[in-house]
């Protein structure tokens, strides 16, 4: 499994520094097709993209991918505690979790 990302240009330089082959430069004219296109592919278990360009999906594909476990998305910049609920979600333990809590 490969770890993608999606986003502008600028978003997704720091990624490929990284090592991040897979990516998929997109804008807010064709994110919602290149979101699909990232999402179908077989071999990425993990896709990470810009938490504000979510809002360039319709309702019902966002949905789809804030829900999809394959490939698991993760909206960088977004606030912690929508990274915390995805974590649980997929691997349902809350990592997070506090003695106090």
């Amino acid at each position: 499994m490969q770890i993608a990302v999606i986003g502008s240009e600028e978003f997704t330089l720091g990624f490929r520094l990284a090592g991040i082959r897979s990516v998929f430069v997109a804008d807010a004219d064709n994110y919602q097709e290149k979101m699909l296109e990232a999402m179908s592919q077989p071999n990425i278990g993990i896709l990470a993209c810009d938490a504000k360009d979510l809002a360039n999906l319709s309702v019902q594909v966002k949905a789809r991918v804030m829900d999809s476990i394959q490939p698991v998305v993760v909206p960088v910049g977004g606030s912690e505690s929508d990274l915390r609920e995805k974590v649980r979600r997929v691997i349902g333990v809350d990592l997070y979790k506090t003695e106090d809590e």
